[in-house]
């Protein structure tokens, strides 16, 4: 074992999952997870159905490393769901949008730690060590703009947080402006059962319509993350 490389024997941190959907970084990535411990395995993916898809069908996986920006999310939806889906995995967000707002929404949607892209690989070996031991881990100069100031007890990523991972590919399906028989058919699944999700989705999200449930999403998204003029 070289001397970067490190063992965590207490936890699962063995196996990993890299998703990106840009090829280089994701390779870069997988390079500087192979520098900082030694993973059996390191798998990768370049879309979030496809990290759903490889976290339903390998529990085993107990590190992702997530880029923000992805082809097939829209917001920090797609880390809500990820994180539905895994929920004994730690979660490392890698993302360019790195400003204090965006890493605080994303510790709240269920991150474990936030390393902006531009970082080295001593920051990524900072925040691997962190979740290894369950703590939390943000980059140098973070600032917290809740601080000081009452908790909001039931925001819209916290409420997101409660859907269950098929809940939130129907809310998905629901932004897009899809009816319930088109949804029933893009996830081969009956309609009426597609009903039964709806209602579980507006009860949970504490609204009473579909338009209401999708303005809760789009708190969620970027462009209600992002300060003004980014």
């Amino acid at each position: 074992m070289s001397e970067a490389a490190q063992k965590f024997p207490e936890g699962n941190l063995t196996t990993a999952l890299v998703v990106d959907d840009h090829p280089l970084f994701c390779d870069a990535l997988t390079l500087t997870l192979q520098s900082i411990a030694d993973f059996e395995e390191i798998r990768s993916a370049g879309t979030l159905e496809k990290a759903l898809e490889v976290v339903t069908q390998d529990t085993g996986i107990g590190l992702i490393v997530l880029d923000l920006n992805l082809p097939d999310v829209n917001g920090l939806d797609g880390l809500v769901r990820l994180r539905n889906a895994a929920p004994k995995a730690s979660i490392i967000i890698a993302s360019s949008m790195a400003d204090n707002a965006m890493i605080s929404h994303a510790l709240k949607a269920g991150a474990d730690a936030f390393v902006p892209k531009h970082s080295q690989r001593s920051v990524f070996r900072r925040a691997f060590e962190a979740v290894a031991k369950g703590q939390a881990f943000v980059p140098d100069g973070y600032i917290d703009p809740q601080a000081g100031k009452e908790p909001a007890p039931d925001d819209a990523l916290a409420r997101l947080a409660s859907l269950t991972n098929q809940q939130a590919r129907i809310l998905h399906l629901i932004c897009e402006g899809k009816l319930n028989k088109q949804i029933a058919y893009d996830l081969s699944i009956a309609e009426t059962t597609v009903k039964a999700h709806v209602t579980a989705i507006m009860r949970k999200l504490g609204v009473h319509s579909r338009t209401q449930a999708v303005l809760v999403a789009q708190e969620a998204r970027f462009s209600r993350v992002l300060p003004m003029g980014e």
